[in-house]
């Protein structure tokens, strides 16, 4: 069975950082891609970030998130990282971990196991 779990959610001041977990079992880690979508109340889900573990050169970064977030991969414990600096309140929502099999993608329909989500709020 599949299983993505996240954590490190919770309440930060706008300015602040978080840092999301997903750790993931059933699946042969290193052959998925890892994506981070969120989802605002009354919007659509948005892919943030997504990395292929078997290579830290291969990730993808939404305009939104560039220069303030950043992807990561550990292997050895099947886990992703979302290290989130400079919050804003626009950065407010639900945060999933989703798997696919190779390639990445930012697309959510392209994703086949999804965790539970994790809520980020951004206080101003």
């Amino acid at each position: 069975e599949v299983q993505l779990v996240e954590s490190g959610g919770g309440l930060v001041q706008a300015g602040g950082s978080l840092r999301l977990s997903c750790a993931a079992s059933g699946i042969t880690f290193d052959e998925y891609a890892i994506g981070w979508f969120r989802q605002a109340p009354g919007k659509e889900r948005e892919g943030v970030s997504c990395i292929s573990s078997t290579s830290i050169s291969n990730t993808y970064y939404a305009d939104s998130a560039k220069g303030r977030f950043t992807i990561s991969s550990d292997n050895a414990k099947n886990t992703v990282y979302l290290q989130m600096n400079s919050l804003k309140p626009e950065d407010t929502g639900v945060y999933y971990c989703a798997a696919r099999p190779y390639p990445i993608s930012y697309v959510s329909s392209d994703y086949n196991y999804w965790g539970q989500g994790t809520q980020v709020t951004v206080s101003s």
